[in-house]
């Protein structure tokens, strides 16, 4: 069963008096587990369609379907609960809390919402996750004494503190050096290994679809390619 499902979207933004078509009926689905690539040259249509994805934006024709819900219709509320149980997001630009160090950061998603954990699991739980990403040495360290790596390690534990079935990153190595930007991804997919949780992102770098079991490649908001690998990387 497909965790994500595109059926025809199409997004269309208003600049003044112009329309622009940014998805121009996208179908595609990804399955769980999936280490999936939303990959196309900027103005592709794929931000656009990682935050359908993510239930920040809706489709203006068509029907995005998460983990079996339909996103079309839902009320702020019910789109709010969707977000924050069933989706994580890492942004380029990090987006963490300066004055709150690692172990706070990463905490902090769980203090917006029903954390179901008690307070010696979610220790225990953000403990497993700083070593897990390999920053056990800094956990009390703020986002400013952190390198780039670092803090974009830091931004993938928090998306991953709440148990998402699915996590999101947009374009998450673009302000990594290529050295630290391959570890990245050499450490998410290790997390979609480790915990089987899907893992969609968008690059405009080609180059990341070797790490990648899924590819949907756009270009000019449409599907081009939509190749799934018969072997996993990394199986």
């Amino acid at each position: 069963m497909a965790i994500v499902r595109l059926e025809n979207v199409k997004k269309v933004y208003s600049l003044g008096k112009a329309e622009v078509q940014a998805v121009r009926g996208v179908s595609f689905s990804i399955e769980k587990g999936d280490f999936a690539s939303i990959v196309g040259p900027s103005g592709s249509g794929k931000s656009t369609i990682l935050n359908l994805i993510g239930c920040i934006d809706q489709p203006t024709e068509g029907t995005v379907i998460i983990n079996g819900t339909a996103t079309e219709g839902l009320k702020d509320k019910a789109l709010t609960n969707l977000r924050h149980e069933t989706l994580g997001f890492i942004f380029q630009s990090f987006n963490l809390i300066p004055v709150l160090n690692v172990y706070e950061n990463i905490e902090f998603p769980l203090l917006l919402g029903k954390n179901k954990m008690s307070k010696k699991e979610t220790r225990e739980w953000i403990e497993y996750l700083v070593e897990a990403v390999g920053l056990k040495d800094h956990i009390i360290h703020k986002s400013n004494e952190l390198s780039g790596g670092q803090r974009q390690r830091v931004a993938i534990a928090r998306a991953l503190v709440t148990k998402p079935e699915i996590v999101l990153a947009d374009e998450p190595t673009a302000n990594l050096d290529s050295k630290t930007g391959q570890s990245i991804l050499e450490l998410m997919k290790k997390m979609n290994a480790d915990l089987n949780t899907t893992f969609i992102f968008s690059t405009h770098d080609t180059s990341i679809m070797d790490i990648a079991d899924h590819v949907v490649r756009l270009l000019d908001g449409l599907v081009v390619e939509d190749t799934k690998a018969k072997v996993k990387v990394g199986s």
